[in-house]
């Protein structure tokens, strides 16, 4: 059993720790920065997720609670939360599917579509600052995590197999 694990180990693929911490950096630096520009907008970052996928969402899937839980990956009460924050501040409003009354959709109102479109605004512009570093280090980790994977008798050109 000794014999196997180490066997397991000797042909598990390398870790390129360099390249996931790199990674994780670039994602957590960006995200970051969209939390400090949600909170000087005067929402908390959670709630900009919110209003993001709310507007994300539109044609394409119903924006109700059980959808916005799963795509901010947080708890079904999380997002009521949430939602009852951003209905007292007027940013969203909560109301029926008309096909199954239900459901209850949240919309976005006037306030929360402003704040939305300066944040969306700035991340696009922070994306094309600071994307290619973001792109590059998950290029990376993809590419070595691919090549080893690969046989090394695959990877070589022209030669003998």
């Amino acid at each position: 059993m000794l014999r196997a694990a180490a066997r397991d180990r000797n042909h598990a693929p390398r870790v390129d720790y360099h390249a996931l911490a790199d990674l994780r950096y670039q994602i957590r630096r960006f995200l970051r920065v969209r939390e400090v520009a949600a909170r000087e907008v005067g929402v908390a970052p959670q709630q900009y997720h919110l209003l993001l996928q709310v507007k994300g969402l539109h044609r394409r899937e119903p924006p109700t609670i059980g959808v916005l839980a799963e795509r901010l990956q947080t708890q079904h009460h999380n997002v009521v939360q949430l939602v009852d924050r951003l209905v007292a501040r007027g940013m969203v409003a909560r109301r029926r599917d008309a096909g199954d009354r239900r459901e209850v959709l949240i919309e976005l109102r006037p306030a929360g579509e402003a704040a939305l479109r300066r944040l969306a605004r700035h991340s696009i512009a922070e994306l094309r600052t600071e994307g290619p570093a973001l792109v590059s280090s998950l290029l990376r980790l993809v590419r070595k995590s691919m090549d080893a994977r690969t046989p090394l008798r695959t990877k070589r050109r022209g030669g003998v197999r």
